[in-house]
């Protein structure tokens, strides 16, 4: 399926009926992997319609010229989200790069998003991260991608990483996130000035996290005066791999409350 806003065609597939939840993937792979991590959590919650886009400049979603920071990549998002919401603000949920977009729809528009839930998120800031240390280490499983991306490294996550990340990661269209990445701090999103979100928000962040680290997620804590935080070791920041148990208890609690709010 195609919504068009500002003049971008944003390709999604969507599953189930009843209230909708976004589902926003992270840089350089496609709808493939959140759908194929969190869809099964939120089929068990049940009465939810699950939308998977492709994020401008990944998968079947072009970025043309005219999106040139992630300010940009924003404001199509917010289009995409009005349009799916069916007259009722949707839940939203986003990794790694996905959640910082998420962030920036609430921020924008709160009135959209009745529920934030952000899983390894990327925060601006500068925080420490660190090392990769795997809980399962195999040198000699697939590649140095997927080693550095799994601190779980069995035959199972090789399966999913070809599955569901590998097939996004060939699409993604290098230039055009070049060009945005240049610009990826979304205006207004943190700092004094900033309101906070006042929906039920859910902050996930791996232990073992090697790319953006748990740091950025714990000061979150203070940004949403109505989060859950929680840091799950033996997690890295491919975690709705490696942990979807402890996901999908956290995700279904986040639901509850957000239909609280109702």
């Amino acid at each position: 399926m195609e919504l068009t806003t500002h003049g971008v065609p944003v390709h999604h597939v969507a599953h189930g009926a009843g209230r909708t939840v976004v589902v926003l993937h992270g840089a350089g792979v496609d709808h493939r992997e959140p759908e194929a991590c969190l869809d099964p959590a939120l089929a068990a919650v049940g009465g939810l319609r699950r939308v998977y886009p492709d994020v401008p400049g990944h998968g079947r979603t072009p970025a043309p010229p005219t999106l040139r920071s992630e300010d940009d990549v924003v404001d199509v998002l917010v289009g995409f989200v009005a349009g799916v919401a069916g007259g009722e603000p949707v839940l939203l949920a986003g990794h790694s790069a996905g959640a910082h977009d998420a962030r920036g729809i609430a921020a924008r528009r709160p009135d959209l998003v009745a529920g934030l839930a952000l899983i390894c998120p990327l925060v601006a800031g500068g925080h420490g991260v660190p090392a990769h240390e795997p809980v399962v280490r195999d040198d000699d499983l697939g590649d140095a991608e997927f080693r550095g991306y799994f601190v779980v490294q069995t035959l199972a996550m090789l399966d999913r990483y070809r599955r569901f990340v590998e097939p996004g990661a060939a699409l993604a269209d290098g230039p055009a996130n070049a060009r945005i990445g240049e610009r990826w701090e979304i205006t207004g999103l943190d700092g004094p000035a900033a309101a906070p979100y006042a929906g039920p928000v859910l902050v996930v962040a791996g232990r073992r996290d090697s790319f953006v680290g748990y740091a950025g997620a714990l000061g979150l804590l203070e940004r949403y005066p109505r989060a859950t935080v929680a840091v799950v070791e033996a997690a890295g920041h491919a975690l709705p791999h490696e942990r979807p148990a402890v996901l999908a208890g956290l995700l279904a609690d986040w639901v509850e409350r957000v239909r609280a709010d109702a």
